[in-house]
């Protein structure tokens, strides 16, 4: 995944800038950047590794000697970025939040153009840099997003900062967000609708998909309309928007209790408490437990001063040990006790396996599983939740092969995704066995489109239907 954040001031913009791209660093774990242009020092830039050291540790230094009045910056999972670009349009500073499908064929097709191209280490090349190359195609920066935005398969959206002001351009389907906060001296872009407010921006607008805007310390002026169709993700929601966060006016704090209640209301069990796993499952937790009546408690809790997040490392073995060595139990709240447990979503089923084990070993009775997404058949073709997670990594597809003996034909595929079916509840069955849980209810998608509360047509399910 990734994040951004951009400013634009009368006075100096760093500050806000180095606050504003922090607040992101919940959506990426290994790469972050900044990029800065003032009329008096040019273009300035810094990119940093922050696998071992937050955002704020790493660039410390950055936020007390660079100076600018325009600024864009982020943090990302995977590619360096932002990137310095010199080219027919001037020099200009880009980066990007998507995933390119179809990058090999660009890349063939622009290289015909002798457009050099520099290699990432693991030999791919830098996605946000093609973008750079996609845009410089075309006459002009409007010319060129767009064309960038028509020519990529996956999703697509960009900050893009020059001399005169920064683009603002969204996914031309909406998949990701950009909102636009205001204050006396300027005006803000974000990824995350609240990463501004404690810099003492308010609320502008949100760009619609397909939207690019021009932004400058003076004003937003909108210089490609949003087009009518949206499929915003609707992961953003149950994962990893961070509570505070809001999509389309959707709280995603709110959303979770929406989906716990949902959950509470279809459900039979009555375990002794209700828990979530941390962070992410807890909301979700709360709302099942004021549905319920069943109490809610903490029978863990997560250490996190000195723990990354439990996907950081590249190698599975070693991110299960770090899922597994942050969790502290207080065997007061599990020894002999019922437990419902909501997480969620189960990829692998590794993690949350090892969790009900843990929590089976510190005396737990019963474990109750109770996912806040439906299942996970499909990976992801439109944003990089996670490039090492294939389509046969996920449990319901291991499961799927198992009781079909075979890989499965789209239409038996599609059987799979629906919670009325009878290969629907033979899937849920062998999983809740494989992992070694008490019970396990998957959160229906008729239920978590309703929790979400705008039309379904404006939403991305792709993961758990195969619908694009």
């Amino acid at each position: 995944m990734g994040g951004f954040f951009a400013a634009a001031s009368k006075e100096d913009c760093v500050f806000d800038l180095f606050f504003g791209v922090d607040y992101h660093s919940h959506l990426g774990t290994r790469r972050a950047g900044m990029a800065v242009y003032s009329e008096e020092y040019g273009f300035d830039k810094a990119i940093h590794n922050i696998e071992n050291a937050p955002f704020r540790t790493k660039f410390t230094k950055e936020s007390n000697e660079m100076h600018g009045t325009l600024g864009i910056g982020c943090i990302s999972d995977f590619e360096a970025q932002p990137i310095l670009v010199r080219s027919h349009h001037g020099t200009f500073a880009i980066t990007t939040v998507g995933k390119i499908n179809n990058a090999d064929e660009i890349v063939d097709k622009i290289i015909k153009t002798n457009t050099h191209f520099f290699e990432m280490q693991n030999g791919d090349i830098n996605p946000t840099e093609l973008v750079a190359a996609i845009i410089n195609q075309k006459e002009n920066f409007i010319e060129g997003i767009r064309y960038a935005q028509e020519l990529v398969e996956g999703s697509l959206s960009m900050l893009i900062l020059t001399p005169k002001g920064i683009y603002c351009a969204r996914d031309k389907m909406g998949r990701t967000p950009i909102v636009i906060g205001r204050k006396d001296n300027g005006f803000c872009a974000s990824f995350e609708s609240f990463a501004y407010l404690n810099l003492g921006y308010t609320d502008c607008k949100e760009l619609g998909p397909g939207e690019v805007a021009v932004m400058t310390a003076e004003d937003v002026k909108t210089i490609i309309t949003p087009g009518k169709d949206m499929k915003i993700c609707t992961f953003l929601w149950i994962y990893y928007g961070y509570p505070s966060s809001s999509y389309e006016g959707i709280s995603v704090e709110k959303m979770r209790y929406n989906c716990g209640r949902a959950l509470a209301k279809r459900d039979n069990v009555k375990p002794d408490i209700v828990a979530g796993v941390p962070d992410s499952g807890i909301a979700h937790a709360i709302g099942y437990s004021n549905e319920s009546g069943i109490p809610f408690s903490r029978p863990f809790v997560k250490y996190t001063p000195t723990w990354p997040r439990s996907f950081m490392p590249t190698h599975q073995s070693k991110r299960n040990l770090i899922a597994k060595m942050k969790l502290i139990p207080i065997h007061d709240l599990i020894e002999g006790k019922s437990l419902l447990l909501i997480d969620d979503s189960i990829v692998r089923g590794t993690q949350l396996r090892e969790t009900t084990q843990f929590l089976y070993n510190s005396g737990a009775k019963e474990v109750h599983i109770r996912p806040a997404c439906p299942p996970l058949v499909y990976g992801c073709k439109y944003l990089n939740f996670s490039r090492s997670t294939s389509e046969m990594e996920l449990i319901t597809r291991r499961v799927i092969k198992e009781l079909e003996g075979e890989d499965p034909t789209e239409s038996v595929l599609r059987e799979y995704t629906n919670p009325d079916s009878e290969k629907y509840q033979k899937m849920v069955d062998k999983i809740c066995e494989k992992l070694h849980f008490t019970s396990l209810r998957y959160h229906r998608l008729d239920d978590m489109i309703e929790s979400v509360g705008i039309g379904a047509d404006k939403l991305c399910t792709y993961c758990w239907n195969g619908v694009e």
